[in-house]
């Protein structure tokens, strides 16, 4: 079964950056497309971006002009490149494959600081 295992968060301050990490194990990582979803406390798990297989990534208006989306075939890997951070994108990110979702991962936890 394919597990996603997403890192690279931690803190940062308002107005900087990071970029975090999924990394989907198993076959077949090229012929899907892949999102990034964050949930903060008290909030549903939202779609912030995704990429498709072949073509132009697409983000929620919030993050749009701050967050690029990227993917690296040859090693499985999605990232997602957060610019301009406020607290408002505080939240735990979780990347999964679109369609056929996969369990979830425990995500990473991005806290931007106030």
């Amino acid at each position: 079964q394919v597990q996603l295992v997403e890192s690279g968060g931690g803190l940062v301050q308002p107005g900087g950056s990071q970029r975090i990490s999924c990394v989907a194990s198993g076959p077949n990582f090229s012929i899907y497309a892949m999102g990034w979803y964050r949930q903060a406390p008290g909030k549903e798990r939202e779609l912030v971006a995704v990429i498709p297989s072949a073509g132009e990534a697409q983000y929620v208006d919030s993050v749009k002009g701050r967050f690029t989306i990227s993917r690296d075939n040859r090693k499985n890997t999605v990232y997602l490149q957060m610019n301009n951070l406020t607290p408002d994108d505080t939240a735990v990110y979780y990347c999964n494959r679109r369609p056929g979702f996969l369990p979830w991962g425990q995500g990473t936890q991005v806290t931007v600081s106030s």
